[in-house]
């Protein structure tokens, strides 16, 4: 068996943590959404990259006041009383620096849609989701936290 160089082992140890920190520098996985208001775990939602576009979609409801399956009661067109897990709730999300904008998000409680700025904070493993009407300074923010 043959044995390994110095220069292999010092490469697999500079470029192991660089490869992990790489698979944090972006919102697409799966995170869990953290209520602003409670502080508790909302539901799951999976952020893809559709060329170049981000979309996220929930996985799965954790914490409803209408059950376990809520719909959406409030949605407009095609979401109206769809059932929010495995709706698209997130859409048109690109990079614009450090930060992923020019996208929409819904909020399934109110029906509405607003604008939406997501930047990655703590090395990856949070995001922070902003949603908002008009000017971003303006609106509410909510801390995702990355599930593995």
């Amino acid at each position: 068996m043959k044995r390994l160089s110095p220069f292999a082992i010092a490469a697999c140890l500079l470029l192991g943590p660089a490869l992990a920190w790489a698979a944090n520098d972006t919102p697409v996985g799966t995170w869990r959404q953290v209520d602003d208001v409670t502080g508790k775990p909302k539901s799951v939602i999976q952020i893809t990259d559709d060329n170049g576009k981000l979309q996220g979609k929930v996985l799965q409801v954790l914490l409803s006041d209408d059950g376990p399956h809520p719909i959406c009661k409030k949605c407009d067109g095609e979401r109206k009383d769809q059932p929010i897990e495995g709706m698209v709730i997130m859409w048109n999300v690109s990079k614009d620096g450090d930060v992923w904008d020019g996208g929409k998000i819904l909020d399934p409680k109110n029906g509405k849609v607003y604008s939406v700025k997501l930047s990655l904070t703590d090395g990856g493993q949070k995001l922070d989701v902003h949603g908002y009407i008009g000017f971003s300074l303006l609106g509410r923010s909510q801390v995702w936290e990355r599930m593995q």
